[in-house]
């Protein structure tokens, strides 16, 4: 289910994740993501603290890293909101019956 390698992520990677995080939950974010719970919970802690999402011993990221991230965030939201539709699709044409 989850990569068993370590992976990078860019600093807005992890903003936006928490932010996703932040509307539809840790467990939701983290499973779209597929990513861990525990590494996104550790992202929406050190943000509450005021503390930097990266460690200083980081690698530079490049620019096709960082569009990589931004992207897969963006489907992963993407996913979300098209099962919403499909879930509402559903709800709307069992009550026109």
């Amino acid at each position: 289910m989850y990569p068993s390698t370590r992976r990078n992520y860019t600093d807005e990677f992890k903003a936006q994740a928490v932010a996703l995080a932040g509307s539809v939950g840790r467990t939701e974010a983290a499973r779209q993501l597929e990513m861990s719970v525990k590494t996104l919970d550790n992202w929406v802690d050190a943000m509450r603290r005021g503390e930097p999402l990266s460690s200083p011993e980081r690698k530079p990221i490049t620019k096709q890293d960082s569009e990589l991230a931004r992207l897969r965030a963006e489907v992963a939201e993407l996913k979300m909101e098209r099962e919403i539709l499909k879930k509402a699709a559903v709800f709307f044409a069992k009550e026109s019956r």
